[in-house]
């Protein structure tokens, strides 16, 4: 079972799924967490080039190729083979990452993008995404207070709000796939959410 986080910066993704992932092995689940980009030996080089706030000049389409390359990496690396083994894999970030940011944040082309997932995660797409949904101002004054800005961080706010807007978008497109988090509520709430949505779906899975 493949199971992504995603989000607008500052949305909590990446505290929160060390407690899910630890929830759910409790639950009895083998679960295999990474992150994107990055995850592997060869996407942590890649996502130092992405993230660095020197690196001003990326191009978008340089942008969309090198989180590309990571992905490609991570899929036949990691994320296949836990599959294969029966585990459980929950990853902060795939590709819809790239239709909500490079798509509807830079207006890349969203079918050209598709396709160029297509080849990057040989079709592997998630069973269930979780949204965690938070408003755009509120989400970088986090990242600010965390002290993690980096290059993305630092694009301009419409572009943010293009991508939140990208991403509620998406889930009106495959509602089945998505399940939206209020990630503007406590920690402790958003976690709750979160492992009910999965163990809803699990359960669903399992019945079928």
């Amino acid at each position: 079972m493949f199971i992504t986080l995603e989000g607008p910066e500052g949305s909590g993704k990446s505290s929160q799924l060390p407690d899910l992932a630890e929830f759910l092995s409790g639950q009895g689940w083998d679960v295999l967490t990474t992150r994107e980009p990055g995850g592997t030996p060869i996407g942590d080089q890649i996502r130092q080039i992405l993230m660095r706030l020197d690196n001003q000049e990326l191009h978008p389409r340089t942008e969309i190729l090198l989180f590309l390359a990571s992905r490609a990496q991570l899929v036949e690396q990691v994320i296949k083979p836990a599959l294969r083994e029966g585990k459980l894999v929950l990853c902060d970030r795939f590709g819809d990452s790239t239709l909500a940011y490079q798509g509807y944040g830079h207006g890349l082309n969203l079918d050209t993008l598709r396709i160029m997932l297509d080849f990057a995660t040989d079709k592997l797409k998630p069973d269930l995404t979780l949204l965690l949904d938070v408003d755009v101002e509120t989400g970088l004054q986090r990242k600010r207070k965390e002290d993690e800005w980096n290059r993305l961080d630092a694009y301009a706010l419409a572009f943010h709000q293009r991508v939140r807007e990208g991403y509620h978008e998406l889930c009106r497109q495959e509602p089945e796939r998505w399940r939206v988090i209020d990630a503007m509520q406590p920690k402790e709430a958003v976690q709750l959410a979160l492992r009910q949505a999965v163990m809803q779906f699990l359960q669903e899975k399992i019945n079928d």
